[in-house]
């Protein structure tokens, strides 16, 4: 009797990919852009995985409607023309990413998603400047409410017909976790990300990718 599928979803900002710089960078320029101060850059690490209008919202409360679209705007238009013209070292793969999904890859019975609070642009300029074609299912923003709202997670269980029992979503943040919890997945935090992974309340701590592939073996194990 073969293993059943397992389902392994990853967030993108903060736990596959470094792109701290790229996104104080846009959000500065954004920022500029309206007139308005910008925001100490640990309070823009804060709202790392939200959707954009949540995380313009979080950023400038007092701001009317109009601006925060307008902020909106002007990251996404930074955030597109700095990473064109940086290419794959606009955000990098953290040490060790590569290779773990490509070693989970090759696990017959691994699927591999996404399910992140970027674009779906964003998403696809990304695993096409790093060759990261290994993804089932790919959850963005675009189509989804802001995590934490557990649509992704159920949209990609949904899409690969995997149980939740047999799923896990890995992430750096406490929208990450909590939605990885709201669907019924295990949730793994990694401590290199931009929330400090003891106060998630994952049910697993990575301080490595190095880590991952023998801690689901454990998860799973028969």
């Amino acid at each position: 009797m073969s293993a059943p599928l397992r389902l392994i979803l990853f967030d993108v900002d903060g736990t596959l990919a470094d792109s701290q710089s790229a996104i104080a960078s846009a959000m500065t320029l954004a920022f500029d852009g309206v007139g308005l101060p910008v925001p100490a850059h640990q309070q823009i690490l804060s709202i790392v995985g939200l959707s954009l209008p949540l995380a313009m919202a979080e950023l400038a409360p007092e701001a009317d409607h109009a601006t925060q679209a307008a902020l909106v705007e002007g990251y996404k238009q930074a955030y597109m023309s700095e990473r064109l013209a940086a290419g794959a070292g606009h955000s990098p793969l953290f040490a060790g990413a590569r290779e773990t999904l490509a070693a989970l890859h090759a696990v017959p019975e691994y699927l591999l998603g996404v399910a992140t609070g970027k674009s779906q642009r964003g998403l696809d300029a990304l695993i096409a400047a790093h060759g990261l074609d290994c993804f089932v299912t790919r959850q963005v923003a675009d189509h989804h409410p802001s995590k934490p709202h557990p649509s992704m997670v159920l949209t990609a269980l949904a899409e690969t017909g995997v149980e939740p029992a047999h799923a896990v979503m890995i992430g750096d943040t406490s929208f990450d976790i909590d939605m990885g919890r709201a669907a019924g997945v295990v949730t793994i935090a990694v401590d290199w990300g931009y929330h400090p992974a003891a106060e998630l309340g994952a049910d697993y701590i990575i301080s490595s990718f190095a880590e991952l592939a023998p801690l689901l073996g454990q998860i799973w194990k028969a």
